[in-house]
């Protein structure tokens, strides 16, 4: 039997990177998936090769409240309940304190973690009934700073404090709250870094393991935080960063 067969997972931010990797992850491993993004066009492609009898998409804006209990339901009721959530929508802006403006930092906290808790929110008393696990994708910049990237890195701060706040909370009624923390990974959100040469040159010098992420490697964290092969994990914010976080930051010799 594979792991997620007979399962519901409900995937944000499936149209690409590693919400399109999570979706075939969970997929392969015998689960009922639905995927949600703002994306139609990417979200047609995610799942194009995939058994439409175990694949759902529909389209939801993680950051509106009423999509969001809309998009819960509709996937409760298309295959009987919600066993996983895999909150993973994001979005990146450049800048520091002083050339953020108010409205594009409430923009980022709005995908970044006002729809994590939605997603949370809504699908708890489903995943309360089925004794269900959570994975958020948090980041390594959720543990330590970037530059001028002061948005993405307090909303993935917050992130990783949610998935603990909830762990404490929902352990005790059976739901396991858990993260993955990659570090640049070879997606669209992370373009402007994978694929530039001198950043490449100097990111590799921080990592132990010298290669960017791939979505397959997250996906396959997340699949193990989600599985019974976790089942005494809870609140853990788990690096998938090559390395990155065991280093001190030393200069390569």
């Amino acid at each position: 039997m594979q792991r997620f067969e007979t399962k519901t997972v409900v995937i944000t931010g499936a149209a690409s990177g590693m919400g399109r990797a999570a979706v075939h992850r969970f997929s392969q491993e015998g689960a009922n998936v639905v995927a949600l993004d703002i994306d139609e066009a990417g979200l047609k492609e995610t799942v194009e090769t995939l058994d439409p009898a175990r694949t759902a998409t529909q389209l939801c804006d993680t950051s509106d409240e009423a999509a969001v209990k809309a998009a819960i339901d509709t996937a409760a009721r298309t295959f009987g309940g919600i066993d996983i959530l895999i909150n993973n929508a994001g979005i990146a802006v450049q800048g520091d304190v002083e050339t953020t403006d108010f409205e594009t930092f409430r923009k980022v906290f709005a995908v970044n973690v006002d729809g994590y808790f939605l997603m949370a929110k809504h699908a708890m008393p489903f995943l309360l009934k089925s004794g269900g696990a959570i994975v958020m994708t948090s980041s390594v910049s959720g543990i330590g700073g970037d530059w001028n990237m002061l948005a993405y890195d307090a909303s993935k701060g917050a992130v990783s404090n949610l998935v603990r706040a909830m762990a404490m909370d929902y352990g005790p009624r059976g739901v396991r709250v858990n993260a993955i923390a990659p570090t640049a990974t070879k997606t669209p959100l992370a373009e402007g870094t994978t694929e530039d040469p001198e950043i490449t040159k100097a990111f590799m010098d921080r990592l132990s393991i010298r290669r960017y992420g791939t979505p397959e490697d997250m996906a396959a964290a997340m699949a193990f935080l989600a599985s019974e092969d976790a089942s005494y994990i809870t609140g853990v914010i788990l690096p998938v960063d090559g390395g990155m976080s065991a280093s001190n930051g030393q200069p390569r010799q």
